[in-house]
């Protein structure tokens, strides 16, 4: 398990393998959606945030190192990041977030790390 920004190696409570689909997702600050999609997938491992109404329905990617803990029998996950700081995150494109290198690379950078 990598324990980069495209790991979840840091996660507390995270086992490779878990099913984080529909989890409710919490900022450092409150509450921002639920898991749409993850992937545990060595050094390009990542979450899709559903933001539902409280960014006008916007999904947002999350790398798995921005998890800090996982609690599986309450279906939570929390990431070390504020609710600004995820709206203000590069817009979600369902269809190059794997496939795209610069998307990848623009989406590392604002979080910190770099691509996958």
């Amino acid at each position: 398990m990598s324990t980069g920004l495209w790991g979840y190696g840091n996660a507390e409570g995270y086992s490779a393998g878990s099913d984080l689909t529909g989890f409710r997702v919490e900022a450092e600050d409150g509450h921002i959606g639920k898991v749409d999609k993850h992937t545990d997938e060595v050094d390009s491992s990542h979450i899709v945030v559903d933001t539902g109404p409280w960014i006008f329905g916007r999904e947002v990617l999350l790398p798995a190192g921005t998890i800090q803990r996982v609690d599986v029998e309450g279906k939570t996950v929390w990431v070390n990041r504020t609710k600004e700081e995820i709206k203000n995150s590069p817009e979600f494109y369902r269809d190059r977030h794997l496939d795209d290198p610069e998307y990848r690379a623009q989406v590392g950078g604002y979080y910190g790390g770099g691509i996958f």
